[in-house]
């Protein structure tokens, strides 16, 4: 299987989609702090599945799916940071901490069978 085919980075790079939009709709000062905080966590989720994906063996795979975890989680509080602070309405926040919700699951899903696969392969 390729990378782009793999559902997990297929929904990261939909939410980097959806919060570049979010980026390009804030003022300036706005840009340079939140904005940039939450591209880079919503960005490194994609990016840390796509490293994990090339790695060889399994256990410094799940470093990184980890690693895209983590990212998830810090993307969720920037989201939330965005509605609180009226930067986003709440059809978008809902939306989009929806996809985060739903990219958690699949992850842990893909995590655990990546885990499952290696203990059977022993």
């Amino acid at each position: 299987m390729e990378l782009g085919k793999l559902e997990i980075y297929k929904l990261s790079l939909n939410l980097s989609k959806e919060i570049w939009d979010v980026y390009f709709s804030l003022q300036a000062d706005l840009k340079y702090n939140i904005g940039n905080q939450v591209i880079r966590s919503i960005d490194s989720i994609g990016a840390n599945i796509a490293e994990g994906y090339g790695r060889f063996h399994y256990k410094d795979s799940l470093k990184f799916y980890y690693n895209a975890r983590g990212s998830l989680w810090e993307s969720k509080h920037w989201v939330y940071l965005l509605y609180q602070r009226k930067l986003i309405n709440n059809e978008r926040y809902e939306k989009m901490l929806g996809d985060l919700e739903l990219l958690g699951k699949k992850l842990n899903g893909f995590i655990k069978s990546m885990k499952e696969k290696n203990t059977n392969d022993k």
